[in-house]
């Protein structure tokens, strides 16, 4: 299994993730056509090799244009629901879409606890600005382009001091980054100024997990900060490995509830939103319940941390009025997302290696259906090419 550790000593933002992405193999210009597929306009990407204390790193910028036309007013003020609408509406592949708008929805729940209002009414103002949306689904392209299956994080160094928002001067960290770093380890008044921003926060409150398990190096790459410090190079170490076991594992939790008396058709939308908002696996199971009613059990995998926040989606969006949960570990086979060229074109693939030597191979299906619809064949057919491209590397 390929794995990302975020060795962030310095902390982290979107721009030093982006930059660390880049410095680890995503081509800029794969990373700037992805981004077309977004509605999104005036701006320009630049990546420029820097020396940060000695280190080699990638300095990542977006230049927006500094016009005052009414497209430029709605970049710095936009509420989530657009953001989400967005990303959903574009033309990025389902893994990017799911990654950024569980990102962003994560950011967006942490900016209504601290503002005392829905998540839906959220208006980002720093991080909804052209800028930090091409930060969130920029790593979003990278991590899938990378083939990154799960990530991990070095405790955080909090910063001190005040720093100046929309809304005034607020205390470092930002109340936001606070309330998306529940659960993840940090330090306390390490450094000075901004170290995490609320972007980079979300990111890996999104995405990684403490501490990282055995593995083995394969590459190393630096994504530089805008500012200079002067007790310690601002740059971010993004390590990349692959598990050094055979059978990785994890502990989760599982949360369950029964359902006899909802619209079937609202659960396409439940499952979406869990999924978007971090869990890790959400399946539905018919069972037969009291009263011979049909009746089905919604089921959420998802982390201890994510536990409550999940469970509120699941009371706010179903008719549930109660949920129970365990504790589950799993087994997890290494695996590793490639891609291929099949005669049809290229489509990403998931291999999963057995311990017998055997592997599991899984075409992505987004990208099978759109080759399939492009080339006018039936999918099965480009699902077999996929398979055969992949047992032939």
């Amino acid at each position: 299994m390929r794995i990302a550790y975020f060795d962030a000593f310095s902390g982290v933002s979107g721009d030093m993730t982006v930059g660390a992405l880049l410095a680890l193999g995503l081509s800029l210009d794969r990373l700037k056509t992805e981004l077309q597929q977004l509605p999104v306009a005036g701006y320009e990407l630049d990546a420029a090799q820097v020396q940060v204390n000695g280190i080699g790193a990638t300095q990542f910028s977006v230049h927006v244009h500094d016009h005052h036309d009414h497209g430029h007013e709605q970049h710095h003020h936009r509420p989530f629901r657009t953001i989400r609408a967005l990303i959903h509406d574009s033309g990025l592949s389902a893994a990017v879409k799911s990654m950024a708008l569980a990102i962003f929805t994560r950011l967006a729940e942490a900016e209504g606890r601290v503002h005392g209002i829905a998540p839906d009414e959220v208006e980002f103002h720093e991080v909804g600005a052209v800028d930090a949306i091409v930060d969130v689904v920029g790593t979003a392209i990278g991590f899938a382009a990378l083939g990154i299956e799960a990530a991990y994080v070095s405790p955080l160094p909090l910063g001190s001091g005040i720093v100046r928002a929309q809304h005034g001067p607020l205390p470092v960290p930002a109340p936001a980054t606070v309330e998306l770093l529940r659960g993840l380890p940090v330090r306390a008044q390490d450094g000075e100024g901004e170290l995490v921003t609320p972007t980079g926060a979300a990111i890996v409150a999104t995405l990684a997990r403490p501490s990282a398990p055995p593995m083995r190096i394969t590459a190393v790459g630096y994504g530089a900060g805008a500012r200079r410090l002067a007790d310690r190079p601002n740059v971010l170490r993004l390590v990349l490995g692959e598990s050094m076991a055979a059978l990785g594992e994890d502990e989760l939790v599982l949360i369950a509830t029964n359902i006899d008396d909802a619209n079937p058709e609202l659960f396409d939308h439940v499952m979406e939103r869990l999924l978007t908002s971090g869990a890790r696996d959400v399946y539905l199971t018919p069972v037969h319940m009291k009263k011979n009613r049909p009746g089905i059990v919604l089921n959420v995998l998802c982390t201890e941390i994510d536990r409550e926040r999940l469970a509120a989606i699941i009371f706010a969006e179903t008719t549930a009025i109660g949920v129970r949960y365990h504790a589950v570990r799993r087994q997890i086979l290494p695996r590793e997302t490639v891609q291929v060229t099949t005669e049809f074109g290229i489509a990403s693939v998931k291999i999963a290696h057995g311990p017998d030597g055997h592997d599991n191979i899984a075409p992505e299906y987004e990208d099978c259906r759109r080759l399939a619809n492009e080339k006018q064949v039936p999918l099965k057919v480009v699902y077999q090419s996929a398979i055969a491209a992949a047992m032939r590397r």
